[in-house]
């Protein structure tokens, strides 16, 4: 189980308004901010909305050692909008790389670790949402490139 956690990619903060917080973060030296990059169809995708999940925009600045992704949830029924809207703009999740997807989900599956959403592309990469909010303070998310 400690090594779903322990190598961090990337921190996710929901916003209101993507083109607001890139400006603010660009004048705190963020950036160059990028669109997120979609990496292909998916084989396996399950998502309490998935229209709601296709309609979502991020922004992302790659730091010296992490990711930034801005995401705006958009109007669409979807965990990201309900966060924002009961807690305001803020963390939303911390996302960590994996070397193996199957496994990770298995392992935190084998912890007792709820799944929010999840997702496994054809060429093996993937992600999964676990539902750590009420013991973790926010989301952790699991990864592969």
């Amino acid at each position: 189980m400690s090594a779903l956690f322990r190598k961090l990619h990337h921190i996710c903060v929901v916003v209101h308004d993507l083109e607001r917080a890139e400006a603010y973060y660009s004048r705190l030296g963020f950036g160059p901010f990028y669109d997120y990059p979609k990496k292909g169809p998916y084989a396996e995708f399950e998502v309490p909305n998935p229209a709601a999940s296709a309609a979502m925009k991020y922004r992302c600045a790659d730091l010296d050692n992490v990711q930034l992704q801005l995401c705006m949830p958009g109007e669409l029924d979807s965990p990201q909008r309900r966060f924002l809207l009961e807690h305001g703009e803020s963390i939303y999740h911390l996302g960590f790389e994996v070397p193996d997807i199957d496994a990770g989900v298995q392992a935190g599956l084998d912890a007792g670790l709820g799944i929010i959403a999840r997702g496994k592309r054809v060429d093996g990469g993937g992600f999964c949402y676990f539902d750590t909010r009420v013991h973790a303070g926010t989301v952790l998310e699991i990864r592969t490139t």
